[in-house]
């Protein structure tokens, strides 16, 4: 079912414009002289050496496909000279597929200047780890970055669909119900290529159960299920499913139950949420039930998203889970959301004033002479590293938006605010 041309590939449409560089070089336009090499950086199973095939197939040129877990130098080497002779001496060109090309050490890279800095060959290499730390930099502004994305639900149902009904793939032996697909849709998780086996492992039982030799037996999601021996998640990434999990996830982290929240972030996982969507709800927790409570939450939390964006899914599991962790047995303090919506809500209604003029710019010509500055009080001038001044608007003298609590680190928050308003306030 590998598509033979770019216009059968689903997905990855943000690459596939007409007069996008993976057109042009499948064109095979001025012989690919001109041609870029591209570098392919994405998940498993969302198309890289599908593209690469597709594009040698298009342009007629020569296609020679390495993997960086077999191939060493020498094949590296050989392959180049072919490509310059072929050049040379029949006006051939060719493109070099390389398969898991952060797998390749510098030298074997190196190896690789020569041809795509002249034009021997023209380099489609893949890879599923960040280029910018496993690819080296000469390399890489040699050639263009292109990053391809988990598929779509609707463009692995639309795979899915096309395998059932394709001589190629599955010839209308069997039948697919809507439910059997969403599942399989669900248990790829972006992968073309584990939709496609799942769909292959569904098919052949439900051909092996068939009995009766009639009408094509049908598949179904128990079908499903016992063929990819995994259980099947009720879970709609776009409906109540998605909000109620994500809802969960939040409400055990804020009870600080560390085991319910690890249990509803396995069950995001499984069904296949994106792991950057779990990231940003970590971030958000951090800052709004921790807060002050303590500042390290949102340290960890933007950390994991970090890692997750780097890594990606299987290994990002673990740093997330890292993340909710900490989150769920960190002190628990809403002070710093219910200060920023206290102080938004007040200027929204109009609640404020002028900036007290001691606090205004006095840099600017003129400014001194409207007052700007006068009577500032500069804090590391006083020995408490304090100073008695106003700094709200006089409407908004005496008002408090933080409030902090007796939890963690706002315990001594608090103490140390307490004395800070005695001196700025008078109080």
């Amino acid at each position: 079912m590998r598509p033979r041309t770019l216009d059968e590939v689903v997905g990855q449409q943000h690459l596939l414009r007409p007069g996008s560089p993976l057109r042009t070089l499948a064109s095979g336009a001025d012989h690919g002289g001109g041609a870029v090499s591209v570098i392919l950086w994405g998940p498993p199973g969302t198309g890289k050496t599908t593209l690469a095939q597709a594009i040698a197939h298009s342009s007629g040129r020569r296609f020679v496909e390495l993997s960086a877990i077999t191939a060493g130098i020498k094949d590296v080497r050989t392959v180049m000279e072919r490509a310059l002779n072929d050049r040379d001496l029949y006006d051939i060109a060719t493109v070099l597929f390389l398969d898991e090309i952060h797998r390749f050490t510098k030298a074997q890279q190196d190896a690789l200047l020569p041809g795509v800095e002249n034009g021997w060959v023209t380099l489609v290499a893949a890879t599923t780890e960040n280029p910018s730390f496993s690819v080296i930099s000469p390399l890489l502004s040699r050639s263009l970055l292109l990053t391809l994305e988990p598929l779509e639900d609707a463009d692995l149902r639309a795979l899915l669909e096309r395998a059932v009904s394709d001589p190629r793939g599955l010839g209308a032996q069997v039948s697919v119900d809507d439910e059997a697909l969403d599942a399989l849709v669900q248990l790829a998780s972006g992968d073309a290529r584990r939709a496609l086996t799942g769909l292959e492992a569904a098919a052949a039982s439900a051909l092996a159960m068939d009995e009766a030799g009639g009408e094509p037996p049908v598949v179904t999601p128990e079908i499903v299920s016992a063929s990819v021996d995994r259980a099947l998640l009720r879970y709609d990434r776009n409906g109540d499913q998605h909000y109620d999990v994500i809802s969960a996830f939040i409400k055990s982290m804020r009870g600080s139950d560390p085991d319910a929240a690890i249990h509803y972030l396995a069950r995001m996982i499984e069904a296949g949420e994106d792991p950057r969507f779990i990231a940003r709800r970590l971030m958000v927790h951090a800052a709004e039930d921790v807060g002050m409570a303590d500042p390290h939450a949102l340290q960890v939390a933007v950390a994991a998203a970090e890692a997750t964006q780097l890594i990606g899914l299987p290994e990002a599991r673990i740093p997330l889970a890292e993340a909710t962790i900490y989150i769920a047995t960190a002190p628990k303090s809403n002070a710093v959301i219910s200060a920023i919506d206290a102080a938004i809500a007040d200027v929204k209604r109009g609640n404020f004033g002028l900036v007290p003029k001691h606090l205004r710019d006095a840099h600017y010509p003129g400014a001194k002479r409207m007052g700007h500055g006068k009577g500032y009080r500069y804090p590391h001038s006083d020995p408490r590293g304090v100073s008695p001044q106003q700094y709200l608007p006089d409407e908004l003298r005496d008002r408090v938006y933080y409030e902090p609590t007796q939890h963690g680190n706002e315990r001594e928050v608090s103490d140390r605010l307490e004395k800070i308003r005695r001196i700025t306030r008078g109080g």
